[in-house]
Order: C-alpha cells, then sequence, then structure tokens
C-alpha cells in the first residue's frame, strides 16, 4: 500500500487557515504566534525545495506545536466571557472546533511531513546512546579465515619498505 502525497503547500494552507478561525475568538496571542512561526518555516521548506533543514524544522515545529497547542486548550478553554452572550457564543464554538480540528490534523500532517523529508533524502534515526543489537553478520570478518593479503611475517598490512635502511 503506497502513501499519498500530499503537497507541503496544502499542509501550511490548511493549518494556517485552521489556526486563524482557531485563534479568533478565546486563544491568547501566544496560540497565533507558536502557530503562524512555525507556518513561516513551513513556507520556506516550500521555497527551498531541496532544504532537508527546512522540512526537518518545520516537523519539529509542528510537534512542538501539538504539546503546546494541547497546554492553550487546557488552560484557556472553558475561562471565557465570550460563551456568556447568545451572539458569541457562536462565534466561541466556531473558533474552538478549528482549533481542535487543527489539533486532531496535526499527528497526519506530520507524518506526511516526515514522508516529505525522507523523500528530500533526510533519514533521521533517533540514538539515545543505548547500544543495539544486530542480526546482520555480513559486515564481520570470520575470524576463522586469513585473508591472503596478510601474512604472519605483516601482521598489520603495512607496506613493505622498498629501499634498504640506513645504517650510519
Amino acid at each position: 500500500m503506497e502513501i499519498p502525497a500530499i503537497n507541503l503547500k496544502a499542509i501550511v494552507l490548511v493549518h494556517w487557515l485552521l489556526t486563524v478561525w482557531g485563534g479568533m475568538a478565546w486563544l491568547p496571542p501566544s496560540y497565533a504566534w507558536g502557530n503562524f512561526s512555525v507556518f513561516a518555516i513551513g513556507v520556506w521548506a516550500i521555497a527551498h525545495r531541496d532544504s532537508i533543514d527546512a522540512v526537518l524544522m518545520f516537523l519539529m515545529g509542528m510537534s512542538v506545536t501539538i504539546l503546546t497547542d494541547i497546554i492553550h486548550f487546557g488552560i484557556y478553554y472553558p475561562l471565557n466571557d465570550y460563551v456568556a452572550e447568545r451572539g458569541q457564543r457562536d462565534v466561541f464554538r466556531f473558533s474552538a472546533g478549528m482549533a481542535i480540528l487543527s489539533l486532531l490534523l496535526k499527528p497526519v500532517s506530520c507524518f506526511f511531513v516526515y514522508q516529505m523529508y525522507r523523500e528530500r533524502g533526510g533519514d533521521y534515526n533517533v540514538n539515545f546512546g543505548f547500544p543495539s543489537v544486530s542480526r546482520n553478520r555480513d559486515a564481520y570478518q570470520s575470524i576463522d579465515q586469513q585473508d591472503e593479503s596478510s601474512s604472519p611475517a605483516n601482521p598489520f598490512n603495512q607496506a613493505q619498505d622498498s629501499k634498504p635502511a640506513r645504517t650510519y
């Protein structure tokens, strides 16, 4: 099963629109600043089609905004004066719905941005310093068999000098 190709422009445009709609009623300016700065990195990734760093930074920024969006929603969601009035309640519901939809789409977008990162030649392997066990033993040389190039007289395969040694 092949993963469908999603354009980076579409990802940035959809999340930009959902962020504008999500931040119009109840979220603080830090929500907008955080998301729009990540979208600026996304525009950089669009402009530089060969840049691996731009896509990686956009991916990491999207990942961080998932956490910051959850924090913003947890702090600011129920405590608002917009819910009291009838006209403002509809704006609040729309804004909250778009912000939550943006949050729900971000992991999917991160997956597609990661695929773009891999297509551009990036290979991000996370290594926490723990030793890993590999079953691939093709790269190892057997100690039972010796190469013909190494002899007991020259065990470290050092080049032999063709000039005689000088005596003083």
